[in-house]
């Protein structure tokens, strides 16, 4: 059978977003073939498309998806058609600890064909149920976004009630981990240069927030706001021009979760307070399939739903990268595609 799907095509400055069709191999006995209804886009598919020389000819974009399960392969045990389906970021990473050969099954680079297109074939083992209470377009923003919230908060950084959270920004990774952790008794700060996205997140349940226009040293009023004992968990997703404030404002036995590299990848602090400390960091790439299993069964138990900013046609993809690259978007930004 044949798919629309959009591909990434040599360009000047970055690869070109180019529709197009293909026909779909032939279903293995271990695949199951999932009809995408939503994808939803990541800071990481704007470098994907500079990074163009890293990318085989012709890669379809982007890593996170839902849909319904169409057709199973003679082998297929875990799904049948019409289960509702979302794709884990890194096909090849099940569970267990990362693995160097993990980073080449990643969804949307590289090598690994991603998921905007009608139709897309995945390993029965890569893929989770989607929550009974999520529309698939909210299912969508999960796979990168939630997935590395959750790993960070839950996984490697064994949030506890009442401890404190600093998230930066507003975009997917940061709000929902803001969800995550004030569904789980924790006091989340979240920063933004935003009066208006400030509020929006306070009445998502922000406990305080910081506008960095207007106080550049951030890390002082985290510090003023924890009475001096500073932050148990940091978001840092701004790269080399935040990590210092990071450091900073980390407080005793604190963690700092490794995201982000909207300012850059460059980021080289003088780590050595952390060690005074006794904090450390945690590098986070997104995680496993097992770790997205765990994100829904919270998100079921709290009931939560992904923030969507905006909803894009299929045909108006290119536009949603272009949102996606003013980064004035809160949560996070969809095309819809069946």
């Amino acid at each position: 059978m044949t798919s629309r799907h959009y591909q990434l095509s040599p360009g000047t400055e970055r690869a070109a977003l180019q529709a197009s069709t293909r026909t779909l191999a032939a279903l293995k006995p271990n695949q199951v073939l999932i009809r995408v209804a939503a994808a939803s886009l990541n800071y990481r598919d704007l470098l994907v498309r500079q990074m163009q020389s890293d990318n085989r000819a012709s890669l379809t974009p982007l890593s996170d998806a839902a849909g319904t399960v169409v057709a199973v392969g003679s082998a297929v045990t875990q799904w049948r058609e019409g289960d509702r389906v979302s794709p884990g970021f890194f096909a090849d990473w099940v569970d267990g600890a990362f693995r160097p050969h993990h980073m080449a099954s990643a969804l949307g680079g590289g090598q690994t064909d991603g998921v905007l297109g009608e139709y897309i074939l995945a390993n029965e083992t890569a893929v989770v149920a989607v929550p009974a209470h999520l529309s698939l377009a909210e299912a969508a923003t999960l796979p990168c976004a939630g997935v590395t919230a959750w790993h960070a908060l839950f996984e490697r950084g064994n949030l506890q009630a009442g401890e404190t959270v600093l998230v930066q920004g507003t975009g997917g990774v940061a709000m929902l981990a803001l969800q995550l952790a004030s569904a789980y008794g924790a006091k989340v700060i979240v920063t933004s240069s935003s009066d208006e996205k400030l509020a929006r997140a306070r009445q998502m349940g922000a406990w305080q927030t910081i506008n960095y226009r207007e106080h550049a040293d951030w890390d002082r009023v985290a510090l003023e706001l924890t009475d001096g004992a500073g932050l148990d968990h940091i978001l840092e997703l701004g790269g080399p021009d935040t990590y210092t404030r990071s450091l900073n404002a980390i407080g005793y036995g604190g963690r700092i979760a490794q995201i982000g590299v909207l300012s850059g990848f460059d980021a080289a602090p003088h780590i050595t307070p952390m060690q005074f400390k006794n904090a450390s960091i945690n590098g986070i790439c997104v995680g496993s399939v097992a770790h997205y299993t765990r994100l829904n069964q919270f998100i079921s138990q709290h009931q939560i739903h992904p923030v969507i900013d905006q909803t894009f046609a299929y045909e108006d993809a290119g536009v949603g990268y272009s949102a996606l690259a003013t980064a004035k978007h809160f949560g996070k930004l969809v095309i819809s595609v069946n």
